[in-house]
């Protein structure tokens, strides 16, 4: 991003395009894009004239990323109720099926 310009004060004096590109940065950042992706699609978003393929391909490969991740996050909370349901609570951690479950060497 280029340097806004400065006052007679030496303060930067940003622009309402300055806040827009911070604004589409955080958007991107908020959804999980890696900083690659957002240059990327910074640069792309740069030329209007652009054919939006790569645009289209960059939104593709995140996609897959997030669902992987929320398949992921799937087994996650399944294997957390199974072990959750081992354990009814008041006996002691040394007893406890979660903490078996947990441990390297359960099957």
């Amino acid at each position: 991003m280029a340097n806004p310009r400065r006052t007679t004060a030496n303060y930067r004096a940003y622009e309402r395009k300055h806040l827009d590109r911070l604004r589409f940065i955080r958007r991107c950042r908020n959804l999980g894009f890696t900083l690659e992706q957002v240059r990327d699609l910074l640069r792309l978003s740069s030329d209007e004239q652009q054919d939006c393929a790569e645009v289209d391909r960059i939104a593709a490969q995140h996609l897959a990323a997030v669902e992987r991740k929320i398949g992921d996050l799937k087994r996650l909370a399944s294997e957390l109720q199974r072990i959750s349901n081992l354990c009814q609570g008041g006996g002691l951690t040394a007893d406890c099926r979660i903490i078996e479950a947990l441990s390297p060497d359960s099957k």
